[in-house]
């Protein structure tokens, strides 16, 4: 029988933590939180290892340090509402529903988002929201949002998700030109925005956020 609860530990200790992820708020949710429980069972054993981790259907995990790493940049408040884009199976939405007021997790997944609603359901995680719909355009009914996460690579951001931020709203994604990637923090300061980048990061492009193709003549 896996020992998840040592490897929990493990993960945090020797993954998490040495990556320069200070935020205990961060440490103490990674530390809660089942892995495991978000995973398919024939993979189960390999829930703490530290790599993106593959969930079928082209979609993953992000690697445990990559993530933690994109939620400190986020500087979430306990009063805070976020939206989680890419919630997968719902891993990322309870890590962060121990950080803040409220969250919305969104996937384009039907399966996918209903693995998550239960996984949520059995932590009783009783802040959090599962909606299906098109990644790249949010949860507009539900916010504006002080946080967006996205999980996984983009090419840019589509304005449909930087418009969902309230004034100082912070959103965290990796940045991808097929060659380097890069986690990337975009802050909003009243109509505009800026973007600044944090840290070289791998990880899988999520679908909708492809290089858009150019127009030929």
């Amino acid at each position: 029988m896996n020992d998840f609860a040592t490897q929990r530990i493990n993960m945090v200790d020797s993954q998490v933590r040495p990556s320069d992820v200070t935020d205990r708020r961060i440490l103490r949710a990674m530390l809660a939180v089942p892995r495991e429980t978000f995973v398919p069972a024939q993979i189960k054993a390999t829930a703490y290892m530290d790599e993106h981790l593959a969930l079928g259907q082209g979609r993953y995990l992000l690697a445990p340090r990559t993530f933690a790493k994109l939620v400190q940049l986020l500087t979430i408040g306990e009063d805070d509402a976020v939206l989680d884009v890419a919630c997968a199976t719902g891993y990322s939405t309870a890590v962060l529903a121990t950080l803040a007021r409220t969250v919305v997790a969104l996937d384009g997944n039907a399966a996918l988002a209903q693995q998550a609603q239960t996984a949520l359901a059995g932590l009783g995680r009783t802040n959090t929201m599962v909606k299906t719909g098109e990644l790249t355009a949010g949860a507009p009914g539900e916010g504006p949002f002080d946080a967006i996460l996205i999980n996984g690579s983009v090419v840019d951001v589509p304005d449909a998700l930087l418009d969902q931020l309230k004034d100082g709203g912070r959103l965290a994604a990796v940045r991808s030109d097929g060659r380097v990637g890069q986690a990337t923090v975009w802050r909003r300061h009243g109509t505009s925005f800026d973007a600044r980048p944090a840290f070289d990061a791998g990880a899988p492009l999520l679908p909708g956020f492809e290089k858009r193709p150019g127009f030929v003549f």
